[in-house]
């Protein structure tokens, strides 16, 4: 595929973005009921009612979370290229693509499957040995075509472990336990408030 042909590819996505947030906005601008009133122009804090001012030092439980969603969510595009390498190596492997031909007597890859070496890698993609006959070329590029499927299944599994392990990690510090970490704060927090009223009370009693 051409340079040209995927910066058109890319234009044409960007535009149809474009062309759709603006048509949302534009169409939800005419047909959104227009009620402005003090508790919708109020601001608050992922659905919760403000208390004091604003100008507060936040929770570092909100950063913890934020640090660990962009964290799993930017290994994600790792897959991508983990992806594409074991797609076009299991597409050598296909038994009804023909990856090697015969040229003048000699066994040599097809153009397709040259091409595909290239994008893997592969600098000069070749057969094994050109004195051997067409089928043992076929089936060592096909072989090698499947130990790299076979080993980007081992990386990526071991990509996941080590996620998962960090995952595990955060998990047993403690930091996802966002409702139950204020909640056991405030189970301990609770007998010494009412400990300072009935101390307060009695002060005023006296």
């Amino acid at each position: 595929m051409s340079p040209t042909i995927v910066a058109g590819y890319l234009a044409l996505f960007f535009l149809v973005g474009a062309l759709f947030l603006a048509v949302n906005l534009v169409v939800g601008r005419f047909l959104r009921p227009k009620n402005p009133n003090d508790e919708k122009l109020s601001v608050y804090e992922c659905g919760e009612p403000t208390i004091g001012s604003s100008f507060v030092q936040f929770d570092l439980r909100f950063y913890v979370v934020a640090l660990l969603f962009i964290i799993f969510d930017v290994e994600v595009a790792f897959f991508f290229p983990w992806a594409t390498a074991f797609g076009k190596a299991t597409h050598l492997t296909d038994p009804n693509l023909a990856v090697v031909e015969s040229v003048d007597g000699k066994p040599r890859l097809t153009p397709y499957a040259a091409a595909v070496q290239r994008e893997l890698g592969v600098r000069d993609p070749v057969v094994a040995d050109p004195n051997l006959d067409r089928s043992i070329n076929d089936k060592a590029v096909r072989a090698a075509a499947s130990l790299l499927a076979k080993t980007s299944i081992g990386d990526i599994l071991v990509f996941f472990a080590v996620l998962m392990v960090g995952f595990a990690y955060v998990w047993s510090r403690g930091d996802l336990d966002w409702v139950r970490a204020v909640s056991s704060e405030r189970s301990r927090g609770a007998p010494q408030a009412s400990l300072a009223e009935a101390g307060t009370e009695n002060v005023l009693a006296g």
